[in-house]
């Protein structure tokens, strides 16, 4: 049935699997995707939404790098906003809400106009693994299909195990089996396994809500999208969202069920994510507390079903629905489905290389909550990654790795495989030490490059890149060596409270001023005039005002890369011994052995590594 050897298999259809099956394809990779369910490809199995704080920044690195989830973003949004617009254009983040059902239509069908692209719907139970190097996959129907690489992306599904209150049985979703055999087979391998947790709310009947005692939440008044590219164009109409609250009553209303909870009674023992807590972890951790925030959003443009943002829970259906009715405006409420917890199994990803290939089996890569991360934004970026270097691994060319000043994918997978993670791993602005350099307006001149230089990225998506950094840069240039009239520009500053001006000046000192914007300095007839001759949108607008506004802290910020780039240069020797080193102290020998880092800098990052520890090796390595 099987006569191909594939070069690249990828194990899971969700966003990693998704994005890794799309790049591998796209570099000319024979690849086969194999999932349980081919009518769940990129299923979004909890909240309907992409982007977000710092995830929208991976979004737009997905597809500045030629990835596809900015694109099924684009195109099955109901809702844009950017968040964070009142702070520096390094909080700037991108997020929509989607219509599920449109997202995973989308992506399948991106999927199958990918050429070099096959597919197959059956589970997968263990690998073909020989001399320490993958050469397949088996089935649970017993087939064998070989191939030069294999990408694992199963999501929840690695004996998955579903709680709700005093129930549970196996599931990798609900209504979906979860997927056996790997796990125990890695784990002899050598594998280190662990158990994680993540949750889900209910979904409601919309038309049982009374949405007059919420308050609305529309998109933004002026909508942008997600991808570099002119595929897609920004929305003209949107679905609200509405915000209501918990209160005491509906607490106590919880509070009863906590005796028959997974989470409180012991049944449930993995970490579940942090910064995503599930509504009856908040009211225990935050009892001071007396109301939380629930965000009521659509699931897409017709459908009447209600995700409850805020409201994950893995209580008793009959105490979900008892609280849930104690809510403003849900007094009537009718449940689609309950919430519910569930925990899977995911491997430590301390045991990965950088391109997030496995250390003890060659031609083998994990992407996803396999590697103990949370949100589909994650998921799709390390896909995106694994499947690069599956590919360039066949194809015998150099791996693709992102540094920490390169990208937040680069933070991502330096984090994961540096540090580890013992709960959900989840992306934040703050844990990117140059943020500043890492903005989502900018992801594509940071990465189209390097993509093209790939053959992932379109020549289109290079000359679309090309032109604006052309026309970004003759237009802060424009700014620099124009001047303007104190007569003219005056009323303007006067209007914004600003210093007037006592004669001539360059526009880009006035434009530097912290109140005053690119809307204030269209005022001047020859800025607007030299926006319409030469045709620029807002893209490249928006990049030239904040080159111009942030262009002291953006070069500061590049200094301080560079200092610390240096330190990534300094190779360390493969499977070097670090027992030896006893001026070490015997902490940083056992993490520096463990995770055998590639680069001093890596090293400097390993929790227990001091900076005497740093400087040790340094004097060893002749710096």
């Amino acid at each position: 049935m099987f006569n191909t050897v594939y070069d690249v298999i990828v194990v899971g259809g969700g966003h990693a699997g998704s994005e890794a099956a799309a790049a591998a394809a796209n570099m000319g990779s024979k690849t086969l995707l194999i999932t349980m369910n081919l009518q769940n490809i990129a299923q979004m199995s909890c909240n309907p939404a992409m982007g977000g704080i710092a995830k929208g920044q991976i979004v737009r690195e997905i597809d500045a790098l030629g990835g596809y989830s900015g694109i099924v973003s684009d195109t099955s949004a109901i809702q844009f906003k950017m968040l964070n617009k009142s702070k520096g254009p390094a909080m700037w983040s991108p997020r929509v809400q989607s219509d599920r059902m449109r997202f995973a239509e989308d992506w399948r069908l991106m999927l199958e106009g990918t050429e070099n692209l096959d597919f197959y719907q059956e589970m997968v139970s263990g690998l073909i693994v020989e001399n320490n190097k993958v050469a397949g996959v088996k089935t649970s129907l017993g087939l064998e299909i070989r191939s030069k690489s294999v990408v694992l992306t199963n999501g929840t599904f690695l004996n998955g195990l579903i709680h709700i209150g005093d129930k549970n049985f196996g599931g990798g979703r609900a209504g979906e089996k979860a997927a056996t055999g790997i796990t125990e087979q890695l784990v002899g391998f050598g594998f280190e396994s662990g158990r994680m947790k993540t949750g889900t709310p209910p979904r409601v009947d919309g038309r049982s809500l009374d949405f007059s005692k919420m308050t609305e939440q529309p998109g933004d008044e002026n909508p942008e999208k997600f991808s570099y590219l002119d595929v897609t164009k920004p929305l003209t109409k949107q679905r609200s969202c509405y915000l209501t609250y918990t209160s005491s009553e509906v607490h106590d209303l919880l509070r009863e069920g906590f005796d028959r909870s997974p989470m409180f009674n012991g049944r449930i023992k993995s970490l579940g994510p942090r910064y995503c807590p599930s509504i009856e972890d908040k009211i225990n951790r935050f009892a001071d507390k007396d109301r939380h925030q629930l965000f009521v959003e659509p699931e897409g443009w017709n459908t009447v079903e209600m995700y409850i943002n805020g409201f994950s829970t893995s209580l008793p259906e009959d105490v979900q629905f008892k609280a849930l009715s104690s809510v403003a405006g849900f007094e009537k409420v009718k449940f689609f489905r309950p919430g519910y917890a569930i925990e899977y199994d995911y491997f430590p990803p301390t045991q990965l290389q950088h391109t997030l290939e496995t250390k003890l089996v060659e031609g083998l890569y994990f992407a996803g909550q396999i590697n103990g991360t949370t949100g589909y934004e994650e998921a799709a970026s390390q896909g995106l990654m694994a499947g690069i270097n599956a590919a360039l691994k066949v194809q015998e060319r150099d791996p693709f790795i992102l540094t920490r000043s390169e990208a937040y994918i680069g933070v991502l997978i330096d984090d994961l495989i540096t540090k580890g993670t013992e709960e959900p791993y989840r992306m934040f602005t703050s844990r990117a030490e140059y943020r500043t350099l890492l903005r989502q307006d900018n992801a594509d001149f940071r990465l189209t490059p390097k993509s093209f230089e790939l053959g992932l990225a379109s020549e289109k998506r290079m000359r679309r890149m090309e032109d604006k950094q052309t026309k970004s840069e003759a237009f802060v240039k424009f700014f620099a060596d124009t001047s303007v009239k104190h007569e003219e520009i005056n009323p303007i500053l006067e209007a914004k409270d600003s210093a007037l001006m006592k004669q001539s000046d360059k526009m880009q000192k006035i434009f530097s001023r912290p109140n005053i914007s690119i809307d204030d300095m269209r005022q001047v007839a020859s800025v607007e005039s030299y926006i319409q001759e030469h045709d620029l949108d807002n893209e490249i607008i928006e990049q030239a005002e904040i080159q111009i506004k942030y262009s002291g802290y953006i070069e500061k910020e590049k200094n301080n890369a560079d200092k610390l780039n240096r330190l990534e240069n300094i190779k360390i020797p493969k499977n070097f011994d670090y027992s030896n080193l006893k001026s070490m102290s015997l902490e940083a020998r056992e993490k520096l052995n463990k995770i055998q880092p590639v680069t001093i800098s890596q090293a400097s990052r390993i929790s227990g590594v001091s900076p005497s520890d740093v400087s040790v090796l340094l004097v060893y390595m002749g710096r």
